[in-house]
């Protein structure tokens, strides 16, 4: 645990449930988050956590009007284009920020790829097959789960690990 995060008990989210469900073991991060600045960079500052092992989840939708989830290293830029010839759509876009809530049941800087309202597919970034441990949003601004990658795989709704980042 950094000495940055938090030690208190954290009230349970959807997306601790949902690994609890599934017998997965994790470890959370509680840290004092500013909704004014809520992505990967502050989370990384405010925690101390090995910027290599924080990863952020982004929702896009396809050219077909479905959705997708990828989980990408905190500090890497999507490449909508790999991501569309990954997954076999003519194009994928960012969906506005608007939409997350109603549509993921998470808000921005809270979203967590465990415990979607729906089972997006995920892609993966395959830079995480370069660490032993994912942390990800733990469904709440101001909470991290950090949990195995091999535990991760198990517990996703996978569609692909692939390079998704530029």
């Amino acid at each position: 645990m950094s000495k940055k995060s938090k030690r208190s008990k954290v009230s349970k989210t959807n997306a601790m449930r949902f690994l609890d469900n599934l017998g997965i073991s994790y470890v959370t991060h509680q840290y004092e988050f500013d909704p004014d600045n809520v992505g990967a960079e502050s989370v990384i500052a405010e925690t101390g956590l090995d910027p290599n092992n924080v990863f952020k989840t982004l929702v896009l939708r396809t050219s077909d009007d479905t959705y997708l989830v990828c989980v990408i290293p905190g500090l890497s830029t999507l490449d909508l284009k790999k991501v569309a010839q990954v997954t076999g759509h003519k194009s994928v876009h960012m969906i506005h920020v608007k939409e997350l809530e109603p549509l993921t049941g998470y808000k921005r800087g809270g979203c967590s790829p465990f415990g979607l309202k729906h089972p997006f597919p995920i892609v993966l970034s395959s830079q995480a097959k370069n660490v032993d441990r994912l942390i990800v949003s733990g469904g709440k601004r101001g909470v991290q789960i950090n949990l195995s990658v091999s535990d991760f795989l198990k517990s996703a709704n996978l569609e692909k690990v692939n390079d998704i980042t530029q």
